[in-house]
């Protein structure tokens, strides 16, 4: 745990080599990431953490007050910790707070990975309406159910990325631990919309970036993060085979495959400038 001059922010790492720090996404802790632990970290130091109002990570958003600064300080915290560059990797609205440590330039990165971010702001400057009402849809309907009464509201945006009947196939204490944060991801959503993404801003992100969205996901998740993928300068994308939004869980190995390869192309390439 640190503590942090705003408030507490999980810590946690295990396994020795390269530091990755792997940021989860809503309604989620450090937890979500132990499948890919267990490929992962037995060759790279591995750090997680949870997001604001997650785990034992406190809140410091407000309703008037979702910039996602927020969250990209708590995750620099977790950088400064780690005590070196990193390699970092975040998933879903984690990928979002990755991109904005990227671009705030703050803390010592050496490559960046974006795992299905809800990335719903670039699709505006593209002129990819359609998609962007997907996202604004199930979110509207989710905060108005959730506004009206409804306690398991957020099965509607848990089924936008996992598809029919996701929710339900959890087991309990994941449902129960969604719909105990519900009001952290309406921040988390306000946070993203809050998030303006142009061309011109993701062009500016030089480190080496790797971009991922599964297969099966909703077509406007997958929109996003294509968008996000072809805007980084020589990112290197790939859509995971039969995988959802949730693929750090169900296609653990062949993610952890993935950003494994992403960091020895990173490294390699660092190891042999030096020597140029």
């Amino acid at each position: 745990m640190i503590e942090d001059l705003r408030g507490r922010v999980d810590y946690d790492e295990a396994g020795a080599g390269s530091t990755v720090v792997l940021v989860p996404g809503s309604c989620s802790t450090g937890a979500a990431w132990r499948p890919m632990l267990a490929h992962l970290q037995r060759g790279f130091r591995c750090v997680t953490t949870s997001l604001l109002g997650y785990g034992g990570t406190d809140e410091r958003r407000a309703a008037g007050d979702t910039d996602i600064s927020h969250e990209a300080e708590a995750v620099e915290a977790v950088i400064r910790r780690a005590a070196c560059p990193v390699h970092l990797v975040g998933h879903s609205f984690g990928g979002l707070t990755a991109l904005a440590v990227a671009l705030r330039r703050r803390v010592p990165l050496l490559s960046l990975t974006i795992a299905e971010a809800p990335a719903a702001e670039i699709l505006r400057p593209m002129g990819e309406y359609r998609h962007y009402l997907a996202f604004r849809n199930m979110t509207d309907g989710y905060f108005i159910a959730h506004y009206a009464g409804d306690k398991t509201a957020i099965e509607q945006m848990i089924d936008f990325y996992g598809g029919a009947g996701t929710f339900a196939s959890w087991p309990q204490r994941l449902r129960d631990y969604a719909v105990e944060t519900t009001p952290v991801n309406l921040l988390d959503w306000a946070s993203a919309y809050g998030f303006e993404l142009t061309p011109a801003l993701l062009a500016t992100v030089k480190i080496p970036t790797l971009v991922l969205w599964g297969e099966a996901s909703h077509p406007a998740a997958k929109r996003a993060n294509q968008l996000l993928g072809h805007g980084i300068p020589n990112a290197t994308i790939a859509e995971i085979a039969g995988a959802a939004h949730f693929m750090i869980s169900t296609h653990a190995g062949g993610v952890a495959g993935l950003i494994a390869q992403h960091v020895a192309r990173t490294e390699h390439k660092s190891a042999a400038e030096l020597y140029q």
